[in-house]
């Protein structure tokens, strides 16, 4: 698939009335290409599941824009969209039989009975939903995600309640989902090691704004970490820093060729990376040409790699 899937131009969501309002959004611009797996990373209360409730279409902006699968109104192709709440609401009183056949009725024209059935595995068929445990509800709507075969998948805090083993089962069949079909996957989750290896873009949301934008790698390879016993930073932009006797280190975003005459230079991972913007707010935001947003043919250019 190619094209955008998300595009969203000074999004903002407040909750509450008047100046006491809640600000979960606010002047948020990013665009997601089509056929990604993107990891949605940030503190609680970001805004994370303000942006995916806005992008499956179940709340609508305060102001600004978002367009999603082509569409302004994205009501209006939740046919095309699955999403996965992080409180997984299923029917408890339907069995894993029933549920399934639901979910059939209900997509008609797209429903994958072969792909749903892999994806619920051994589930009891005749068990009914409220006897599930946690992890056996997060494979049951996981299927019918799954099974819906949609253009872009929404997941928010999807595997918490999955055991590793079972985490990296179903990792593997949402990489194989968008290898296959091109679906676009957006993952919000804490469990960052598993992004790292899993996803291959990435929205860093704080504050109400994407602070962070664009291809993992790239994002990645903007940054070094730094050690030695020189002060002077120059010209780079230093998102952390920290003293140890007579030893500096330092995490920065690069602003041409590093001394290694002075420095000792690593690549950070992609944790060290997020817990360091998350350490420091103030970091001014970097996103690469694929995740600025477009106006008028002029794109919103925060920043770029």
């Amino acid at each position: 698939m190619t094209g955008v899937a998300i595009e969203a131009h000074g999004l903002g969501r407040t909750y509450g009335r008047g100046g006491g309002g809640h600000r979960a959004l606010h002047d948020c611009s990013f665009r997601l290409p089509a056929g990604r797996v993107c990891a949605l990373v940030g503190p609680n209360g970001a805004g994370k599941s303000t942006l995916l409730n806005l992008t499956a279409g179940l709340d609508r902006p305060s102001a600004g824009s978002l367009t999603v699968l082509g569409s302004a109104r994205p009501g209006d192709v939740r046919d095309r969209i699955a999403f996965v709440h992080q409180d997984k609401p299923l029917y408890p009183q339907l069995t894993v039989a029933d549920t399934l056949w639901a979910g059939g009725e209900l997509n008609p024209g797209r429903w994958d009975r072969a792909t749903a059935a892999r994806i619920a595995g051994t589930l009891p068929p005749k068990a009914r939903v409220r006897t599930l445990s946690g992890g056996q509800r997060t494979r049951l709507a996981l299927a019918l995600a799954l099974g819906k075969r949609p253009e872009l998948m929404l997941l928010d805090e999807p595997m918490a309640d999955l055991d590793p083993l079972a985490r990296h089962e179903l990792m593997g069949v949402l990489m194989a989902e968008t290898a296959e079909h091109g679906t676009t996957i957006v993952m919000s989750s804490h469990i960052l090691t598993e992004l790292e290896g899993a996803c291959d873009y990435l929205l860093f949301v704080d504050g109400g704004r994407v602070r962070l934008g664009g291809e993992s790698d790239d994002i990645v390879g903007a940054h070094a970490l730094l050690t030695g016993r020189a002060r002077d930073l120059a010209p780079h932009t230093v998102i952390e820093s920290r003293t140890t006797g007579r030893q500096l280190t330092a995490l920065v975003r690069k602003e041409g060729p590093v001394d290694t005459a002075d420095w000792a230079v690593t690549q950070p991972s992609l944790e060290e990376l997020l817990l360091a913007h998350l350490r420091s707010p103030e970091a001014p935001p970097l996103l690469t040409p694929s995740a600025s947003a477009v106006t008028g043919g002029v794109r919103e250019e925060v920043s770029a790699v």
